[in-house]
């Protein structure tokens, strides 16, 4: 079972970036998804989460209006999509699945038992 994002890079402040999380080995039509940042020397933190079926989402309040969590179901692959960048959203961005049989509130970390192995996006001033 693997978890891979891509899609980080170095962007200026007001740029656009789109975060892919692509799963081998499961499922994710059977996941809720979401996604986390972790900034050096901070603890990981949550950006945003999507139900398994798409048809909920939330987001951290320093994201909102900014940032898009998506899937696709048929391609087994989770999106966000960045914009209006600003350098304090520097940090290495992580995607995660929860199975859909479980309990979910969408933020919690402690909830995701698979992860990918983190994406990189650095915003300039």
């Amino acid at each position: 079972v693997q978890l891979q994002a891509s899609g980080g890079g170095l962007v200026q402040s007001g740029g656009s970036l789109r975060l892919a999380c692509a799963a081998s080995g499961l499922t994710l039509t059977r996941y809720h998804m979401a996604w986390f940042s972790q900034a050096p020397g901070k603890e990981r933190e949550f950006v945003a989460a999507i139900n398994w079926s798409g048809s909920s989402t939330t987001y951290a309040d320093s994201v909102k209006g900014r940032f898009t969590i998506s899937r696709d179901n048929t391609k087994n692959t989770a999106t966000l999509q960045m914009n209006s960048l600003k350098p304090d959203d520097t940090a290495v961005y992580y995607c995660a699945a929860r199975w859909y049989g479980r309990s979910w509130s969408g933020a919690r970390i402690d909830e995701y038992d698979q992860w990918g192995q983190g994406t990189q996006v650095t915003v300039s001033s």
